[in-house]
């Protein structure tokens, strides 16, 4: 997956570890809201607030650990994240079994799992800078994202039976346990690290993140779309979710159907990303594929029952998919590549919250529009919006660093 050049053993157990997580995570696809809806017969407007409330809070909690994480060894703190994880979707399964399970319980857990998500992706970004070399960043990213989308492909339709053989919450479990071996996959990986900075000779909250990506001309614009279009793409989705579910009929597992056949196109992208790269150039890779993911999620808003509307997603799903994994491990490796070795966990922090809290913000809206306007027109809406998103791609390429070179001069003092 995503080239054959061996990056070391080192990075090879990293690898496994993403992939033991990834497949947990997709055996679990849509989850919670489909425990919300089947087990709690929550409505759309309760189904959107759990979305946005888990990733709202979830982000308020993780603002003060990215600086934390910017002056520790990455490696532990990726460990603890898992096994936090681990523990609190385990509580889920759980209190159903107890008959104790909530709503309050459902948010509770969203919150927790949204932080410390927030937290592992920035500890796990700077510490893949360390442990690959600037020219094999994008073969990393590459093999990442195609394992991704090859867990997606299998796990939702293999979630989809588990819940229709063994009850709703069979997949959280699954997912639990998961991020119980990826934590012990990372403690595997063993080998040094590079000594973050002494106490007190870098500090600095999670501004100094904001203030690295406003002031680059290079991430500013990518900032704005990649957390736009994101959070559009998503807001949609507890609204589908009661949509198909519920009016249309569908079953879970066809849920679950409708959208892990689709991630082949995720395979595809990951793989045709970096041949395009080399052939075209970086930037007009991402500008095309910036261009192209946002022009399919319309057509959700016309998804109807039966087989035509099951394919209807999947065309959507596929285009959207095919485009998303173009464009993401070009983006991640470029980003990595104008951040200074000192920021990456506060301006990856920095990017995450505000992501996060764009699509909590939107999510809690969509919900309010569906309840007043209907969930198709809701739909309809977020797809309108991003056939706008493109005009914030960067128009022109912006200079990469050097090998061996920091994108930006770090400045002496907090902000």
């Amino acid at each position: 997956m995503g080239g054959r050049r061996s990056l070391g053993r080192r990075f090879g157990w990293l690898w496994a570890a993403y992939a033991v997580s990834a497949f947990g995570t997709s055996l679990s696809f849509g989850a919670f809201p489909l425990v919300a809806v089947v087990v709690l017969h929550a409505g759309p407007a309760a189904v959107s607030a759990l979305a946005a409330a888990g990733l709202a809070v979830g982000a308020a909690v993780a603002v003060p650990l990215g600086p934390w994480v910017e002056f520790r060894r990455k490696r532990p703190v990726m460990v603890a994240m898992d096994l936090v994880r681990f523990a609190a979707l385990l509580s889920v399964p759980a209190a159903y079994a107890l008959g104790a399970l909530s709503f309050l319980q459902l948010l509770a857990v969203s919150v927790v799992v949204a932080a410390a998500d927030i937290t592992f992706t920035a500890a796990s970004g700077a510490f893949l800078k360390s442990l690959v070399g600037p020219e094999d960043l994008l073969v990393a990213g590459g093999r990442f994202e195609a394992t991704n989308w090859t867990t997606i492909v299998i796990g939702p339709p293999l979630g989809g039976a588990a819940i229709g053989l063994f009850g709703p919450v069979t997949t959280l479990l699954a997912d639990a346990v998961s991020y119980l071996l990826s934590a012990l996959g990372i403690r595997a990986i063993g080998g040094g690290e590079p000594r973050p900075a002494p106490a007190g000779a870098a500090k600095g909250s999670l501004l100094e993140g904001w203030r690295h990506i406003l002031a680059s001309p290079a991430l500013r614009p990518l900032f704005f779309n990649t957390v736009l279009v994101n959070a559009l793409i998503m807001v949609p989705v507890p609204l589908l979710t009661v949509l198909m579910l519920g009016p249309l009929g569908f079953a879970p597992w066809q849920y679950a159907l409708a959208f892990s056949v689709p991630c082949l196109g995720g395979l595809l992208g990951s793989r045709i990303a970096r041949p395009l790269v080399t052939r075209y150039g970086q930037h007009r890779v991402l500008l095309t594929s910036g261009v192209l993911r946002a022009c399919w999620p319309l057509g959700l808003a016309f998804v109807g029952p039966g087989t035509a509307g099951l394919l209807l997603v999947m065309a959507v799903e596929l285009g959207v998919i095919t485009s998303c994994a173009v464009f993401n491990p070009v983006f991640s490796t470029y980003r990595l590549e104008m951040t200074p070795t000192d920021r990456v966990v506060r301006t990856l922090s920095a990017w995450s919250v505000t992501g996060k809290l764009t699509t909590a913000a939107l999510t809690a809206l969509w919900g309010l529009l569906a309840t007043l306007t209907g969930t198709r027109e809701a739909i309809a809406l977020a797809g309108l919006l991003l056939l706008a998103t493109p005009l914030l791609l960067p128009r022109r390429p912006a200079a990469v660093p050097t090998v061996g070179q920091d994108a930006l001069p770090s400045t002496a003092g907090s902000p």
